[in-house]
């Protein structure tokens, strides 16, 4: 196992510069000028000409490449146009809000979820089963940005019992409807996967003979077919959070979250390019870190992994 958890950890490399690579020539392709954006349209030539040789923008798009590549082996993001502040600075002072949302949201989506799948496939055939399943379809078709709203409107205007919008210093209250909206996405399609995996690992021998030694049809289902029918949603879990941890821009943006999201929509509104790719790359890496953190979770969830690794 630590002989593949090396060779994946070799690939960050090539992987986060391939990124780097496809990231900063599309961006230069972005409709827009940055300078034109700072200096104001009455900027006189000569102002914009000295911006652009202050940011680096009046080189050939391959040296700013390279120059971009040199800051990165240094260990720096570079720096807002804006703000002139290190985008490692804000990364470092924004991610942890995004954490608190992400984990929140994918802990609500993922027990909801389990449990919705489990009982949809214990009453298959019932009532329950079509109830559950309509829910599902529901909340995956709903859009993240109509959600957000519906449910501001009717738990913080009309019952007025959360607050709409902000982080409120750190208040749990604050972070239940963007939490759920973020979150009723993957809850529905978990409860899905959820579902297709316990009727298929219900069908199988083993669960037969569970229920043939007399174990309660309880423990026959927690204990035998849910785990072994764990490992598809575990990797839906581990790509959502992943995805969560690059930032919900429509979420953190309908409920004032300062987070990822938000910070790098900002960048994007204002062209501000070490924003976006410093967004980019650190998304990247905690996407790629996931995945393999997902992959080590199968040697424990997975006795057919173990086999494999041992011989």
């Amino acid at each position: 196992m630590w002989l593949y958890i090396a060779k994946r950890m070799l690939l960050f490399i090539p992987t986060l510069f391939g990124i780097t690579l496809i990231t900063f020539f599309l961006m230069q392709a972005l409709p827009g000028d940055p300078v034109q954006g700072m200096a104001g349209e009455r900027a006189s030539p000569e102002t914009l000409a000295r911006i652009r040789a202050e940011l680096g923008q009046d080189k050939p798009l391959a040296l700013q490449y390279i120059g971009y590549v040199k800051l990165l082996a240094q260990g720096e993001l570079g720096r807002s146009y804006y703000t002139n502040r290190r985008i490692a600075d804000d990364l470092v002072q924004k991610f942890p809000n995004t954490v608190k949302l992400a984990v929140a949201a994918i802990l609500f989506a993922s027990v909801g979820g389990i449990g919705i799948g489990v009982i949809a496939a214990m009453k298959r055939g019932t009532v329950w089963d079509r109830l559950l399943t309509i829910l599902s379809v529901g909340g995956i078709s709903i859009p993240v940005f109509w959600l957000g709203l519906a449910l501001m409107l009717i738990f913080a205007l009309y019952l007025q019992w959360l607050p709409p919008s902000g982080m409120g210093n750190g208040d749990p209250a604050y972070m239940i409807l963007p939490a759920v909206t973020l979150g009723t996405f993957s809850l529905a399609y978990i409860a899905r996967v959820t579902r297709s995996s316990m009727l298929e690992a219900l069908s199988q021998p083993y669960v037969a003979a569970a229920r043939a030694k007399g174990l309660s049809e309880t423990t026959v289902v927690l204990k035998h077919a849910l785990k072994n029918s764990l490992i598809p949603v575990i990797t839906l879990i581990g790509l959502d959070l992943g995805s969560y941890l690059n930032g919900a821009v429509l979420t953190e943006t309908i409920f004032g979250w300062d987070g990822l999201g938000r910070y790098a929509l900002d960048g994007i509104m204002k062209r501000d390019y070490p924003i976006i790719m410093g967004v980019v790359l650190f998304g990247a890496l905690v996407f790629v870190t996931i995945n393999l953190l997902v992959d080590i979770s199968y040697h424990f969830l997975d006795p057919r992994v173990r086999i494999r690794n041992t011989e």
